[in-house]
């Protein structure tokens, strides 16, 4: 197992298929897609090596700095996080069926979502998390993160796990803000895959 702070080499997307990338739909609150738990992945395939250089090329394009699989549809478990958005392709992270291994201390900061545009809240989160995941080239590794980076770590695996980032509000929070969604629904200004 390689253990890493900082994610590098074969974390990287790897082998490049022969297919060009492509942006896919950004799945939006409430399909149930976003609430189903995705499954393991069996194989690093020609699918799977798709799936994340599309992933990451439309996480960029949003922009944004991680993406889980579900969140475009496919309920496999698989997410991608780049803080530089993709500014620097060292800052990659490919997870493939990764799973937190532990966390520590507390931190409250302003969390938003792709699928969730143009909302965003106060969410607690450990300050810091071990992941341990998958790598494109079938290598398990493991990642230590602090603040953001743990944050966007722990949002990816709670997409992946079924939970969105409104799971994590009181329930009072969490009905204001469903509230609101529905009248932006209502009102047809929630556009797009899942309005």
């Amino acid at each position: 197992m390689e253990d890493v702070l900082v994610p590098r080499g074969p974390m990287i997307l790897g082998k490049p298929s022969k297919r060009p990338m492509a942006l896919r739909p950004i799945v939006k609150y409430p399909e149930l897609v976003l609430s189903t738990r995705s499954e393991a992945v069996s194989a690093i395939d020609a699918e799977i090596r798709r799936l994340v250089a599309d992933m990451v090329e439309t996480m960029h394009a949003a922009p944004g700095v991680g993406l889980a699989a579900n969140q475009v549809g496919i309920t496999r478990r698989v997410a991608v996080v780049d803080l530089s958005v993709g500014k620097d392709p060292s800052a990659l992270v490919v997870l493939i069926n990764p799973r937190v291994t532990s966390t520590q201390g507390h931190q409250v900061d302003e969390e938003g979502c792709l699928s969730l545009p143009g909302i965003t809240e106060m969410v607690p989160r450990p300050l810091r998390a071990e992941v341990e995941a998958t790598n494109l080239d079938g290598k398990t590794f493991q990642v230590r993160a602090e603040g953001l980076m743990a944050r966007a770590l722990l949002h990816e695996i709670d997409h992946l796990d079924g939970l969105l980032f409104l799971d994590r509000l009181s329930p009072l929070k969490r009905r204001l803000v469903r509230k609101k969604i529905q009248k932006l629904i209502r009102a047809g200004e929630w556009t797009g895959v899942g309005a």
